[in-house]
């Protein structure tokens, strides 16, 4: 009984080496992309995502070269495998074949676990997450041409740590200078999700972030109406997703289904919140600069939880 309960475990070591050699099957640290979130089918969700981000980023980068693993330093040097002209070689360089012919190629778009249910996280090469993302909602918004079914919002993942506290205070100080370092400034909001993970705070996060953004400039500043800067922070599991996007709100929080309604609905629905939200900035800027920082906070976080009640994913 206890060697079959034994046997199992060995069975997905193969597998886990697999994925190793391959590249990553799923999200982790150092990765950019773009994450998805989808309604319940998360197949046709990547179907739709390759097509759209094909269609867009052969737009913008051009038709994809595809390159192989051992192209970028995946396979023994040639050079070794002609000083060493024995059996041992030949094994090796055979088995060097096989292993290049059934790895994966490292293509501009692929489609990795993103380790909660109904996200799908597309993993990009050679693409800037932002502006493509970017390039895709303002065609969308101008044309107002569906092109999506299942697909809710897309959001560009521009940096990845783990989803620790002091590893992302120590990693925004780097990752938030092209936009927030002196002499740069812009005025800006943190909008926060989890899933899976139940030992952040969204107060806590929202509040060190925030503090980073103003650590860089103190003339950066909150705005919740119409900010120039959204900072995106997706937690998932232990991996934290960091982005700064532009045109937040007019996009419609990166939506593809509300980007291509109406204006006229749209412009409506947004006068509301940007009253909704004005009053509480304005409230926070009346405050000295260190009560300011602490309300700026509370209202960007405030607007954070009004975002994930409208969108449940």
């Amino acid at each position: 009984a206890a060697s079959r309960k034994r046997r199992p475990k060995g069975r997905y070591v193969p597998a886990a080496k697999r994925a190793r050699a391959g590249g990553a099957r799923q999200l982790e640290t150092g990765m950019c992309g773009i994450l998805i979130t989808c309604n319940m089918n998360e197949r046709k969700c990547v179907a739709e995502a390759y097509s759209l981000l094909g269609e867009y980023g052969e737009e913008l980068y051009g038709p994809e070269q595809f390159t192989e693993y051992d192209e970028i330093g995946g396979s023994g040097s040639e050079e070794a495998a002609e000083e060493e002209d024995d059996a041992e070689a030949a094994v090796k360089k055979e088995v060097d074949q096989i292993r290049t012919s059934t790895e994966q190629k490292l293509r501009r778009f692929q489609s990795v676990e993103s380790g909660a249910n109904n996200v799908v996280f597309i993993r990009t090469l050679g693409v800037e997450p932002e502006k493509l993302v970017h390039h895709i909602l303002k065609d969308m918004h101008t044309t107002k041409k569906k092109k999506t079914r299942v697909i809710l919002r897309m959001l560009p993942v521009s940096g990845t740590c783990k989803a620790f506290l002091e590893d992302m205070k120590r990693y925004a100080e780097t990752f938030f200078e092209p936009w927030f370092k002196a002499p740069r400034k812009g005025t800006f909001q943190i909008v926060y999700k989890a899933r899976n993970n139940s030992h952040l705070s969204r107060e806590v996060v929202i509040k060190e972030l925030a503090g980073v953004v103003g650590h860089l400039n103190p003339e950066n500043k909150v705005d919740l109406s119409n900010p120039e800067f959204t900072v995106v922070v997706e937690i998932i599991k232990n991996i934290c997703c960091l982005s700064v996007v532009k045109d937040y709100v007019l996009f419609r929080k990166y939506n593809l289904q509300e980007v291509v309604k109406d204006s006229q609905g749209d412009g409506q629905s947004g006068a509301r919140k940007v009253q909704r939200e004005g009053s509480l900035e304005g409230a926070g800027r009346d405050k000295e600069k260190a009560e300011g920082k602490d309300s700026h906070v509370e209202t960007t976080e405030e607007k954070a939880s009004n975002n994930h009640k409208e969108d449940n994913q």
